[in-house]
């Protein structure tokens, strides 16, 4: 491993989260809501930390390997999330490391759980910061450099390979990987602004309108009011967030190709994206059919509605809410939480396990029962006309091994921390997914969790974040093997 190009990289990205700053600065200067000095202070620190990293290896040339890719990536995301909790902890009052830092990598990790009440009566610019955090979450802070790293002397490839979602990484838009990203930003980047003119027009304030336009489009899932969505109890504001929404757990390439073309039928050619569209429909008539038949106060109307939200906002693990799922009657908070588990499509911003790995591993049960019954037959696995290689497969089988048994160690100790089984499944899942809201005492907020529960769960979220292997191969001995 080449530490000064780690060391290198990990100044360009500080240097990068830094002018992010800019933004809440100005927003505090403009509501005078006094919070410039903390959000300065941190600007400073990370301006301070990106140049002292960065300056010794300037005029180093180099290319990132494998293996630095899997280490910047690791040590961004950490690094992020323990710097982006210094403004939580300067301007909310009573709020110790730990709430922050559980804040922090929350929001950059697009999960959306928070620590946090009282959002209606938060400075602006700490709003805002919320909100930024996520939506730079959402495209990934590495995936925004890849860009800019070719200017420095440094290629993009290793880190495009690490830190994008799925089983299909090295399916790009464009031959040169600093393409690819500046395709993802460009369009990421209308998207938003689509989102936030779309959200006024629905009857949001410019702030509010602009601020979930971050959470959004990054499925992340922060709202400036304590009652989300909720809060304006409107079908309008609703329907926009259901469509971006899913935009944000369609892949982006996807996005691109049909933006490029303007063709719509690029999504229909998509196996992944019919096999997620399908299933948030099916969802959705199942989630309201209970809702109506189990005699809820909804009527047949409110049913569809609240079902049709809360389903697009769990599936695509944004965390939205105008209602408290986990009260909802029968199996409907498991089922939800277990549509989580399935997430947004691989290239998205969404979370969970991705589902084109449910359709290849869908594929090869119709493989294996066909060999059941010709022992002798020949059948490969295709998705969109391409074969899907035994290694792939293998791979997807070792991604769900892991995510189950790591589920399973997160689940025990937080149980052994003293929390309910209910509460602690509900945490984790949420947490591993990049959910948002859980079931039990966390259904609402993670206020009632321990300092120990709340430290596994950031790593939780981690972990799902960069979906368990970019982590944990970080441990294994062959990796540090020269």
């Amino acid at each position: 491993m080449q530490l000064s190009v780690v060391i290198r990289t990990l100044g360009v990205l500080f240097l990068l989260f830094s002018t992010t700053l800019l933004l809440p600065i100005a927003m505090s200067l403009y509501y005078a809501d006094g919070e410039v000095g903390d959000f300065s202070l941190t600007f400073i620190i990370a301006l301070a930390i990106g140049l002292a990293l960065w300056l010794p290896f300037s005029r180093k040339p180099a290319v990132i390997r494998t293996r630095d890719g899997f280490m910047i990536v690791a040590l961004m995301w950490t690094a992020m999330s323990l710097l982006g909790s210094v403004p939580f902890m300067l301007a909310i009052d009573g709020m110790g490391f730990v709430d922050a830092l559980f804040e922090s990598a929350s929001g950059f990790t697009t999960t959306g759980s928070t620590v946090v009440t009282g959002l209606d009566h938060l400075p602006e610019s700490i709003l805002l910061y919320r909100q930024e955090i996520q939506w730079l979450g959402g495209i990934g802070v590495v995936v925004l450099a890849i860009a800019l790293l070719p200017m420095l002397g440094i290629g993009g490839m290793q880190l495009y390979k690490a830190e994008t979602p799925g089983p299909f990484k090295d399916h790009r838009m464009s031959p040169r990987i600093a393409a690819t990203a500046k395709s993802v930003c460009v369009v990421y980047a209308i998207l938003t602004v689509i989102c936030a003119i779309a959200f006024w027009l629905a009857g949001m304030t410019p702030f509010d309108a602009f601020a979930h336009s971050l959470s959004t489009l990054s499925t992340g899932g922060y709202s400036t009011h304590d009652a989300s969505l909720a809060y304006w109890n409107s079908p309008a504001i609703e329907s926009v967030a259901i469509v971006f929404m899913l935009i944000g757990g369609i892949s982006f390439s996807v996005h691109w190709v049909a933006w490029r073309t303007l063709q719509l039928d690029s999504y229909f050619k998509d196996s992944q994206v019919r096999a997620f569209v399908f299933s948030v429909l099916v969802l959705i008539v199942l989630v309201g059919v209970i809702l109506q038949r189990t005699g809820t106060t909804h009527s047949e109307g409110e049913s569809l509605r609240y079902a049709a939200f809360e389903v697009v906002s769990v599936i695509t693990s944004t965390g939205f809410g105008i209602a408290d799922f986990s009260v909802w009657p029968l199996a409907l908070p498991v089922l939800l939480i277990f549509s989580s588990f399935v997430g947004g499509c691989a290239g998205s911003s969404a979370g969970g396990m991705k589902v084109i790995r449910f359709v290849i591993l869908g594929k090869q049960s119709g493989v294996v029962i066909q060999k059941l019954i010709h022992p002798q037959s020949v059948r490969p696995i295709r998705v969109d006309g391409r074969v899907v290689s035994a290694s792939v497969v293998d791979g997807i089988w070792g991604f769900f091994t892991m995510y189950i048994a790591v589920f399973a160690v997160l689940m025990i100790l937080l149980t052994l921390d003293g929390l309910d089984q209910v509460t602690a499944f509900g945490a984790v899942a949420t947490c591993i997914n990049n959910l948002g809201p859980g079931l039990g005492d966390v259904a609402a907020n993670f206020l009632g969790v321990s300092n120990t529960s709340k430290l596994l769960l950031v790593l939780a979220m981690l972990l799902g974040r960069l979906e368990i292997f970019t982590f944990l191969v970080l441990v294994t001995p062959s990796f540090w093997r020269r």
